[in-house]
Parts: C-alpha cells; sequence; structure tokens
C-alpha cells in the first residue's frame, strides 16, 4: 500500500510532480544546490536510525554499513555539490565547414518528473545515489525502495519526507502491486538497479510510454587469475570482494578462472584471507544475513553442484551461509548458469588464456570483469576481446569508488550509466542548440543560387 503521504494515489502524485515541475523551480543553480544540502542533513539526522534499520535488515556492521551505504551518499553529494555549477554550463561545440557564422551548443534540461526503484542489498545507497542525480539534473521525483528491506524502507521514507515535500520528492513504499501500478504510469524517466528478469518487466512496462530507461542489472561477473598473478594480493582482494555484504554485490566476483598452475595455491591462499576477514560466517556476529528464505533456499541448492573447499555451513534460522568456494563445478550447473548473489565462489581452472576469452565471449556479457596479471600484453588481449560493463586489473570493486567512472552495465547486465557528472547526464536531456548570425547569409544552400551543387560537392569532399 502507499505510504500515508496525503493519502494521494498515485496518478495524483505524480500530476502534484508535474505541476511543481512545470513552476521552473527546480532549474535553477541554488534550488539544486539547497535540495542536496537538505538531503544530506536529513541524512545526517537520522544516521542512527538508518544504520540501525540496516542492521535489522541485514544484519549489517556499523563499519560496513556506515562505508558502503551512508559514507558512499555522502561523498557522492558533496562531489555534485562541488561540480554542478559546472556540470550545467552549456556546452560549446565545433561546427563544420557550413556552419560559418554559427555557433553549437548542448544545453543539458530535465526529463521532468522521474521514478527510481531501488534493491535491496545496498538500499540505501541504491536508492539515493541515482536520486542525488535526480535531483542535481533538476528533475523531481519517486522513489520507490525495496520491500525486502522494510526498516530500510521506512528510513528513506523519513528521511525523504524531512528533507522535501511530496510535490518534489517522495518515497512510495509497497510491495510488487505497487511497484507494478508505479510502472503503469507514465513517466520521463525511469531508473531501476535490480535483476535482469525484473528489468525487462521493467523496460516492457516503459516501452509503453517510450519512457527511456537506465536499468542497473547483474551477470556473471569473472575474476581471472592469471600464471604471473601476484596469488597473496589476488586471493586477498577476491576474498574481500566476494564476501563483503555476504556476496550480495552486483559487481561481486562470481566465479574465478584461475590458471591451472596456481589453482592450489590460490585455493589455500582464499581459504585463508576468507577466514581472517570474516571468519567462518555463521559463527560471526557480524556477518551480513542472506536476505530472506527464498534467497536462502536458493543459495543452499548451488551447494550440491560442486566439491566444497571449504566453508558450506548454513544456518536457516539466522538466515546465514559461510563463505564457500566450490570446486569441480560442471560447466552447466545451475551455478554457472545463474547469478549467484551471495557467498558462494566457483573456482574453476584454465590451461591457455584463449580458454578465457572463449568462456567468457560465449555467455552474457557481465556487469564486470577482473584480470590479475603482470604482464600488459595479456591485460591488453583481455580488454579487447572481451565486453563487460567496468573492472579493474588487480584489484576488484574499486572501479566503482571512482566518481569520474561512468557504473554501469552492457546487452544483460544493463544499459546507461551513473556516478558523478554520469549521473547528472543520465537523468539529463542534451539539447542541440545552434544560433546563426544576421549580419550575412550565405547564398549556396538555396536551391537558386547559380553553382549552388558544385560548391556543395566541394564542401562535402
Amino acid at each position: 500500500m502507499l505510504a500515508p503521504i496525503e493519502q494521494l494515489t498515485i496518478e495524483e502524485l505524480i500530476r502534484k510532480q508535474r505541476r511543481f515541475f512545470r513552476t521552473q523551480a527546480t532549474k535553477s543553480l541554488a534550488f539544486r544546490l539547497s535540495m542536496l544540502t537538505f538531503l544530506k542533513e536529513s541524512i545526517k539526522h537520522h544516521e542512527a536510525e538508518i544504520l540501525q534499520a540496516l542492521e535489522q535488515d541485514l544484519n549489517k556492521s556499523e563499519l560496513d554499513a556506515f562505508t558502503t551505504e551512508i559514507g558512499f551518499v555522502y561523498d557522492e553529494i558533496t562531489r555534485t555539490t562541488r561540480e554542478l555549477k559546472r556540470w550545467m554550463r552549456p556546452k560549446r561545440v565545433r561546427g563544420a565547414s557550413i556552419h560559418l557564422g554559427t555557433q553549437s551548443e548542448v544545453m543539458y534540461e530535465p526529463y521532468g518528473t522521474v521514478l527510481v526503484i531501488a534493491p535491496w542489498n545496498y538500499p540505501f545507497q541504491l536508492a539515493m545515489a541515482p536520486l542525488i542525480g535526480a535531483i542535481a539534473a533538476g528533475n523531481t521525483a519517486v522513489v520507490k525502495p525495496s520491500e525486502l528491506t522494510p526498516n530500510v524502507a521506512q528510513m528513506i521514507t523519513k528521511v525523504l519526507e524531512r528533507a522535501f515535500t511530496d510535490r518534489y520528492v517522495v518515497s512510495v513504499e509497497g510491495d510488487k502491486d505497487v511497484a507494478t501500478e508505479l510502472l503503469a504510469q507514465k513517466w520521463d524517466h525511469i531508473f531501476f538497479t535490480g535483476s535482469t528478469p525484473v528489468g525487462k518487466i521493467v523496460m516492457e512496462a516503459a516501452a509503453k510510454h517510450l519512457t527511456p530507461v537506465t536499468l542497473e542489472l547483474g551477470g556473471k561477473s569473472p575474476a581471472i587469475v592469471h600464471e604471473d598473478a601476484n596469488i597473496e594480493i589476488a586471493a586477498k582482494r577476491i576474498a574481500w570482494g566476494k564476501w563483503m555484504n555476504a556476496g550480495q554485490t552486483c559487481v561481486a566476483p562470481d566465479y574465478v578462472l584461475v590458471h591451472e598452475s596456481k589453482r592450489e595455491a590460490f585455493l589455500e591462499a582464499i581459504k585463508r584471507e576468507a577466514f581472517t576477514m570474516f571468519g567462518n560466517g555463521v559463527g560471526t556476529k557480524r556477518f551480513t544475513r542472506i536476505v530472506n528464505e527464498t534467497h536462502f533456499d536458493r543459495l543452499t541448492a548451488y551447494l550440491t553442484e560442486g566439491d566444497i573447499f571449504f566453508g558450506g555451513q548454513t544456518d536457516r534460522d539466522e538466515l546465514k551461509i559461510a563463505p564457500t568456494v566450490l570446486t569441480d563445478i560442471e560447466e552447466d550447473a545451475n551455478v554457472m548458469k545463474d547469478e549467484i548473489f551471495g557467498p558462494i565462489l566457483p573456482v574453476l581452472t584454465y590451461r591457455q588464456l584463449d580458454e578465457v576469452i572463449e568462456f567468457v565471449s560465449s555467455r552474457p556479457h557481465p556487469l564486470a570483469l577482473y584480470l590479475f596479471t603482470e604482464t600488459k600484453a595479456v591485460e591488453q588481449t583481455v580488454m579487447k576481446h572481451l565486453t563487460f560493463g567496468g573492472g579493474c586489473v588487480n584489484d576488484v570493486l574499486m572501479h566503482l569508488t571512482n566518481p569520474n567512472l561512468p557504473f554501469g552495465g552492457v546487452g544483460e547486465s544493463g544499459m546507461g550509466s551513473y556516478h558523478g557528472r554520469y549521473s547528472f547526464e543520465t537523468f539529463s536531456h542534451a539539447k542541440s542548440i545552434l544560433r546563426n548570425t544576421t549580419k550575412f547569409d550565405l547564398p549556396i544552400r538555396y536551391p537558386n543560387f547559380k553553382a549552388a551543387e558544385k560548391l556543395i560537392r566541394l564542401v562535402y569532399r
């Protein structure tokens, strides 16, 4: 059901936001900056409650919750506030030879009223980060938090109610029926973060109104550990990236392809690092839990599809699964078809780099790819032959933390990107403007000009 916002229907709420958008109030730099400030102040006011909600819903530790959720949002607001004036300036572009006497520029204008649909794995950050872009671009917005993290959803509503009026930005809580009703409306842009199957539903609904969409999806992101890799560093960084948030991260390494000569060394190293950082998971108080029983049961079914090298412990009452590595897995096993989105890591081996290229390229394009190597030629081969959203060489996840890099998928892993300036541009329409002089008028373009065809052919040679 709808959150109590004057008991407005969704249709009435959208009409109210459209009326406010038409006043032009959201378009000034001063308004956008003040709204970003209000948002940051509201988050700070509710910070302790947000941390508590993240613990209640996902058992996130305070350090984990602040670093990956709240702190990330603070940083995004700070950077956006600092750069927004420059982003908003029209961008001058060069003309062609036939444009003598003209000036051309690209102006960025807001789409209008936008919808942001957030997921449950980083329920606060992945609601707020796109919203920051929507505000910076001058839109009004409706945010749909995930119903699978109800305490965080309530906090998102409280944060937005304190910062804004519902005619500008508002949270609408509810289950999939509410999401369906929201998607049935006409929006000016839809930003969705979640699974590929649901992304297809969002895109289908948007197509009925020719609404542009940004889809931040997922996929099976590989980590490639080549024979010349620093095994200790690779194991440590992959362990950190995989088992942070119990593997419930869209860009977590989904499986590892390790050169057969380094298999045993890698397995021993990642086992050591996993226990050092996360213990056995089940008995570790601060290890993130699986979001619900449905996902828990889905994940535990994967444990029978390979040999458990370490881990494998489960606790359904606490919704916890230990950091686990599976070996000797069939390529057509479900754990190698589905995005795992949990603390289970298949490890496969290869002999030649060509095998890696064939294995990864024969599957849907992943959201991320991580390569561990000390050889530039290996890096160049992988980057040239494999398509993926973004990634790292000799690291994992860290490309997300650079606001100057676009974050987004390709193909089945998504479309569009955001973070930093890319968020502003995602929620903006780039409007092309050409200004011509009236001090003179080139006659060449008019059909009654003698030798027009000959001159035009010379111009376009």
